[in-house]
């Protein structure tokens, strides 16, 4: 609910010495997913246990299953309900971002952002579509060198549930002062379709920063 991410581990210890897990350790890997946790982690089933492979391809089938009656609609509504009123600036804008995209049955919702935090804050609602975080990376010193930020923000966006970073072209500001990023927004249209998530004429909803303000905007993709 406060959109940081939970792993849940020892779901299925007895899966160390067993090839089949207990009734019991089933049902709670399936409620983990069911009450929205990012990841599961295995340590000794698979460290020191005699099936890691198994422990895994069935930890992985009860998830699958468990997602497919993952009830979207009611985790969303309970989660605004959470927030409450009055709700943050960016907490406003991720919650329209993911019911905008519920709407209009969007295959993907791409996130621009620069620490990651807005991409997070849409990935806490859960929605049924992936979020693709395109991070945009920073120009910063410490007085003797120059670096890049951007890619520590990306990979530890890589633990929550449903999240996809990316890193863009640093030479493109997260924030536009006209028009909108359409040179980063391409590169992300792209990366969504190399990976299968985004198709023609389907509907994506953009979330960014223009200016000193923030929008949230629905594209139709052509052929």
């Amino acid at each position: 609910m406060m959109g940081k991410p939970v792993v849940v581990t020892r779901v299925v210890d007895s899966m160390t010495d067993n090839l089949r897990p207990t009734r019991a350790e089933a049902t709670d890997v399936a409620n983990a997913v069911l009450d929205g946790s990012d990841a599961i982690l295995l340590g000794a089933e698979t460290l020191r246990g005699l099936y890691p492979v198994e422990t895994v391809s069935t930890v992985g089938k009860i998830c699958a299953e468990a997602e497919k009656v993952f009830n979207q609609d009611v985790y969303f509504k309970k989660t605004v309900k959470h927030v409450g009123e009055p709700m943050s600036h960016l907490e406003s804008i991720a919650s329209s971002a993911v019911r905008a995209a519920i709407k209009v049955k969007a295959s993907a919702i791409i996130c621009f952002t620069s620490s990651g935090r807005a991409a997070r804050l849409i990935a806490k609602y859960r929605p049924s579509m992936p979020v693709i975080s395109v991070v945009i990376p920073r120009l910063k010193t410490n007085q003797l060198r120059w670096t890049f930020s951007g890619a520590f923000e990306a990979r530890q966006s890589l633990i929550v549930r449903g999240l996809f970073p990316m890193l863009a072209d640093p030479r493109h500001p997260a924030e536009s002062k006209s028009g909108t990023n359409e040179s980063v927004l391409k590169v992300a249209l792209d990366h969504g379709k190399a990976a299968g998530v985004i198709k023609p004429h389907d509907r994506v909803v953009v979330c960014q920063k223009l200016g000193d303000a923030s929008v949230v905007k629905i594209i139709e993709l052509e052929d």
